[in-house]
């Protein structure tokens, strides 16, 4: 194999980066999300053009939000977009005249930091992605794991709270409601309603209104001191942190790594996300303790 392309659908841009063997990426191009799901067909198909004009390509991996096929092929469905059994490999094929694997984001995030990332020398890796939801990725004994099915670890949809906030899911209650850079921005929006007054530096960044309040805004103010975008990361470091103590439950890693458009703050979000793993996992005070590090 020569020359791949990996392509990232995200809520807001859709990314795609030449890459070599070794994990090199040497050339990259982006567009912006279209709103509607066959629009996305489309945009990905640019992205791919874009990023491949000066390199000979062999293939191309696609990492899909949701919940794809264990033949990598159809993404059978997704929150965020309204697919529902899509044929995305053959559609992008169809489109771009090359060999296409279909992948969830978050399985191809966890198997790109155990290969080239923060999770080498690691067998066991628990990988979360931080973005418009939450996703997730289990590397055991070296090897990803995909489920019967091939969905394995959608843990944006594991339920924390009965009963609680409705999910694009359809389900009310699932973990991304609260550990995610949309509920960042609920979170910030309910502050600087209540307290404008400590929200000074994070409404003037936008048009003056919580409303008008985005996730780029509340990462400025954090950076600049504003105590409710400060605040509002910590309230989601708490949830986050909350569901990797489950995790360790469930999988014992030696690492949970944490991607996503979230973790681009650092020690801002990852240091309280480690404090509430601490702080929620159980027999913390007896038992080895896996490292939560920023992918």
């Amino acid at each position: 194999m020569g020359l791949t392309i990996g392509v990232d659908i995200g809520g807001t841009k859709i990314a795609a980066g030449v890459v070599d063997e070794e994990g090199t990426i040497l050339e990259t191009s982006t567009v912006p999300t279209p709103p509607t799901a066959d629009d996305v067909i489309d945009a990905i198909a640019d992205a791919v053009r874009k990023a491949s004009a000066e390199y000979e390509v062999d293939a191309v991996g696609i990492g899909a939000p949701g919940y794809v096929d264990d033949k990598r092929a159809t993404v059978l469905f997704t929150p965020n977009l309204s697919w529902r059994h899509e044929s995305l490999k053959d559609k992008v094929e169809q489109r771009i005249d090359l060999p296409v694997i279909i992948e969830n984001d978050a399985n191809a995030a966890a198997w790109g930091e155990y290969k080239f990332g923060v999770g080498t020398g690691h067998e066991d890796v628990v990988c979360i992605t931080i973005g418009t939801g939450l996703g997730g990725g289990v590397i055991t004994g070296g090897k990803l794991h995909r489920g019967r099915f091939g969905v394995a670890a959608e843990f944006g949809h594991i339920r924390m709270v009965p009963d609680g906030l409705l999910c694009g899911c359809g389900n009310q209650g699932c973990w991304e409601q609260y550990a995610s850079g949309s509920a960042l921005v609920r979170y910030a929006q309910q502050r600087a309603t209540a307290t404008p007054e400590a929200a000074e530096i994070l409404l003037g960044l936008g048009d003056g209104t919580p409303e008008g309040v985005k996730g780029k805004h509340i990462s400025e103010a954090a950076r600049q001191g504003d105590a409710v975008a400060i605040d509002s990361f910590r309230e989601l470091a708490r949830w986050a942190g909350a569901g990797l103590a489950d995790l360790a439950s469930l999988f014992d890693p030696g690492a949970f790594i944490v991607g996503g458009g979230v973790s681009d703050e650092g020690d801002l979000v990852l240091d309280p996300i480690r404090k509430s793993y601490r702080r929620w996992l159980v027999g913390s005070r007896w038992r080895p303790h896996a490292e939560v590090l920023a992918a």
